[in-house]
């Protein structure tokens, strides 16, 4: 079940919304806690268990630890923290890199040990990541012991944010679980947020999708210098409004439930430089590694070797979290170089340069990355990169032509849209023109009723985080 769907916005939602504002406020968690379970059966019912043991793992080392602080145990603490940990990441490893490991020592020693063939449990990378940010931080005592399993449990499994996050850290939310308010202004902005981030999934991301699909589908030895740039633009504009889309939808029934999640994208691709783009890109991913793994590591501390050495490794990790593929490690890899030569000279060179060259060195840094992280062989990368820089022969052909002049109204669409400056034009607007929020309601229910026509007609209907 995911969000842009009709069985979601007509049938599960409405339902649970129903249910849980009829319902007193001491059954509140109990129902968002069953109902998340039940959204997450809906699409994975072979793999419930799994969030359920993660949640009863966690919970329960949650509780060890905090006992054994009370009693300065502090040997016992850690041993409840390396059981979390080591249990969360062991799980993690076999569901989604076990297959990968295989492969590799096959490869390595010339052998040919089975494959398991396993399903990945949808959003396995989110909510083991949000468990472990919970003990750790009660380790670290900067939050409370969670007493009731059904608090915990609404927290892990939280819906609107269970399946492609943002990543929800315990502290973020801990007052909330168990004292909210909910008021009309939060359901109004929740519901706003939730129309809008639909808008961008529906009509944005997944008709841009379709044109990146017909580019990587196509022979890469024969695309035309303009086709492969066409393409790679327009999977950058689908994943940009395909994930930020989700995290709007995430936010908005966030605030609708009473919870404030924090954002997750701030015009990325707005930024000036690559340090400012992972700033401004999955925010939630981008904080739980610093965290979690670069400051505990060190940070910037301990000298240049050991501060580089840091940022290598994170961002070795941040690749190998997208996907059991050498391309993920290959494009985390990337940006931790260019991190680093940003943190050497770089970046000092680039402020003194006009913004624009700020500007187009980032984004030409990041559509080549897309190329990495969108196609798993290295060979198809290679030729890829080739066809956008060397070409293949071939400056523009038909399929260019075509693609451009049919898509040029969405691409300038998603381009603007991918900036501030809409939402900058719509408020000094709203302000000057003093539009008032009857306006504002009326191009909210057109936004909803055009998408839920597009739902109804389109089969083409991914979210692309969902496999990480």
């Amino acid at each position: 079940m995911v969000f842009s769907s009709v069985l979601f916005l007509f049938y599960f939602l409405p339902l649970v919304l129903i249910i849980y504002f009829l319902s007193p406020d001491r059954f509140k968690n109990l129902i968002l806690f069953l109902s998340s379970i039940f959204f997450y059966a809906w699409g994975e019912p072979i793999y419930v268990w799994l969030i359920i043991l993660s949640t009863i793992l966690d919970f329960t080392c949650g509780k060890e630890i905090g006992k054994s602080k009370e009693k300065n145990q502090k040997a016992k603490a850690r041993f409840w923290l390396f059981i979390s940990i080591f249990a969360n990441l062991g799980i993690l490893s076999f569901f989604k890199y076990g297959d990968f490991i295989i492969l590799n020592i096959n490869s390595l020693l010339g052998i040919n040990i089975g494959l398991m063939n396993l399903a990945l449990p949808i959003g396995i990378s989110f909510y083991t990541f949000q468990t472990m940010s919970y003990t750790i931080d009660v380790y670290r005592e900067e939050v409370e012991v969670q007493k009731n399993f059904i608090s915990f449990g609404s927290y892990v499994a939280l819906f609107p944010q269970l399946i492609a996050g943002p990543i929800v850290r315990y502290k973020t939310i801990e007052k909330e679980l168990n004292d909210r308010v909910v008021s009309l202004d939060s359901i109004s902005q929740g519901i706003t947020r939730f129309i809008v981030g639909l808008g961008k999934k529906v009509l944005i991301a997944n008709n841009i999708g379709l044109v990146w699909d017909t580019v990587y589908k196509s022979d890469i030895a024969s695309l035309s210098i303009l086709t492969s740039w066409i393409g790679i633009i327009a999977f950058a504009l689908q994943i940009y409004f395909d994930f930020s889309a989700y995290s709007d939808m995430a936010i908005g029934l966030g605030k609708i439930f009473g919870f404030e999640f924090l954002e997750n994208f701030n015009y990325p691709y707005t930024s000036r430089s690559i340090t400012e783009f992972w700033r401004r890109w999955h925010i939630s991913l981008g904080t739980w590694f610093k965290e979690y793994v670069y400051i505990p590591l060190g940070g910037n501390r301990g000298g240049i070797i050991t501060h580089l050495r840091n940022i290598l490794l994170v961002w070795f990790l941040t690749g190998f979290w997208h996907g059991a593929s050498w391309n993920f490690i290959y494009w985390g890899m990337f940006f931790g170089v260019l991190l680093i030569l940003e943190k050497l000279f770089l970046r000092n060179i680039i402020k003194k340069l006009p913004k624009v060259i700020g500007l187009s060195y980032t984004l030409l840094a990041v559509l080549v990355s897309w190329v990495i992280f969108s196609f798993e062989t290295t060979n198809a990368i290679i030729g890829y990169l080739k066809a956008m820089f060397i070409g293949n022969g071939v400056m523009f052909d038909n399929l260019s032509l075509y693609l451009l002049l049919t898509n040029l109204p969405l691409f300038l669409i998603g381009i603007v849209g991918s900036t501030p400056y809409p939402k900058k034009l719509w408020l000094r607007l709203r302000e000057k023109l003093r539009i008032d929020g009857v306006i504002e309601n009326l191009y909210l229910v057109f936004i909803l009723t055009i998408s839920i026509a597009y739902l109804v007609d389109q089969s083409f209907n991914p979210f692309l985080y969902f496999r990480f």
